[in-house]
């Protein structure tokens, strides 16, 4: 694991920038218009060795720590934040929660094929009823033999169609009880297992979002993720990763908008001078910049305390809640700079105000970031 500051990760960062710009940048209207998703992006983003980042090099991933990891994602998230959200969900839930929870067997199967970009993966908690209230879950997954049936739909899942291996939280046990439920490994192609309808989504729109059906779907119990009764509480250590995620997809909107909006203001005349000559405007770019540097250490702290396997509830709920808000003003205040062209599409600031948003609310909502961190400041 190396420094936040360290000459392999400005290499990382050099040849994801050069990545982004070369095979995103081109697409990202097109993308984002037809609610594209460029699955074989992510098998060149495999080639390139990052679909692992954090896997160990003896599963075939790239094996390093939280920082390369924040890096990433925000260089992606500069050019197209729906793409920065895929990559993040494939990495930091399913991947993760397979080389976290999963036996060294699973591990040897899975791991190699998500690291390498040739499978993509999915995550699935929330319900159509049960989002941040998930003891009430529905979907359940009782044991006849040697095999699990699994019955229920799971929605707002990234890649709940194109997914080619989805953890899956259902219950096992009674409702409202959290050591009720249990993870389990499925596998596109089981079957009783399909995918429902697709989002159609106000940003984030190249991000594939989907629901997840099973009817009398047979799973063996080889494929129970840690012990019958763990899956509550594994996933909320998987969120608390995922949080480092979001804070790191927020930072890279809000640094795509605030450095498209600097250089507009330098650019763009009014009343024979620079717009950004105005303290109206300035000071606009003074806070966003402001923000973005809170938001940027926020997500340092959290990343360290990852790396270094400390407790990093709080501190992944602060950085998250505080970096994603953050986004949306700082993407809010880019469209105002940028005036009546920021309305259009021809410009990216738009586009950032509308992908923006679902920051605030994916893995945890910022009024649910809240409650966790008040849990632990009383």
């Amino acid at each position: 694991m190396t420094d936040k500051n360290s000459e392999q990760l400005q290499l990382i960062v050099g040849s994801i920038r050069d990545f982004a710009r070369e095979n995103i940048l081109p697409n990202v209207n097109e993308w984002d218009e037809s609610q594209f998703f460029p699955m074989q992006l992510f098998n060149a983003l495999g080639e390139l060795g990052v679909m692992g980042v954090l896997v160990p090099e003896k599963y075939g991933g790239a094996g390093l720590g939280y920082h390369e990891y924040v890096a990433i994602i925000k260089e992606i998230s500069k050019v197209d934040p729906s793409i920065g959200l895929s990559y993040a969900a494939h990495n930091s839930l399913c991947t993760n929660h397979i080389l976290t929870f999963g036996t060294e067997e699973q591990k040897e199967k899975y791991l190699p094929k998500l690291a390498s970009g040739q499978w993509i993966g999915a995550w699935g908690l929330t319900e159509p009823n049960t989002g941040s209230d998930a003891m009430r879950m529905k979907c359940t997954a009782e044991k006849d033999g040697d095999y699990f049936v699994l019955n229920g739909t799971k929605n707002w899942i990234t890649h709940g169609k194109s997914g080619q291996v989805a953890v899956v939280i259902a219950r096992t046990g009674e409702l409202l009880d959290s050591k009720g439920m249990s993870a389990f490994i499925v596998e596109r192609g089981t079957k009783g297992f399909s995918a429902g309808k697709k989002e159609d989504k106000l940003g984030m729109r190249a991000s594939e979002t989907a629901e997840m059906i099973f009817d009398n779907c047979r799973i063996h119990k080889s494929q129970l993720l840690g012990e019958e009764g763990q899956g509550f509480q594994q996933a909320m250590k998987i969120l608390d990763g995922g949080r480092i995620s979001i804070a790191a997809l927020s930072l890279g909107v809000a640094i795509g908008a605030y450095e498209a909006a600097l250089s507009y203001s330098k650019e763009r005349k009014q009343f024979g001078q620079p717009i950004s000559n105005f303290q109206a405007i300035s000071f606009k770019l003074v806070d966003m910049a402001t923000k973005i540097e809170a938001s940027q250490l926020l997500t340092d702290q959290a990343a360290e305390l990852k790396n270094n396997n400390k407790k990093v509830t709080k501190e992944s709920a602060m950085a998250k809640y505080y970096a994603s808000e953050a986004c949306v003003r700082i993407a809010e205040d880019a469209v105002q700079i940028f005036g009546g062209n920021g309305y259009t599409k021809e410009f990216p600031v738009e586009k950032f105000y509308r992908d923006a948003k679902l920051c605030t609310i994916g893995e945890g909502t910022s009024e649910i970031q809240k409650i966790v961190i008040s849990r632990h400041i009383l």
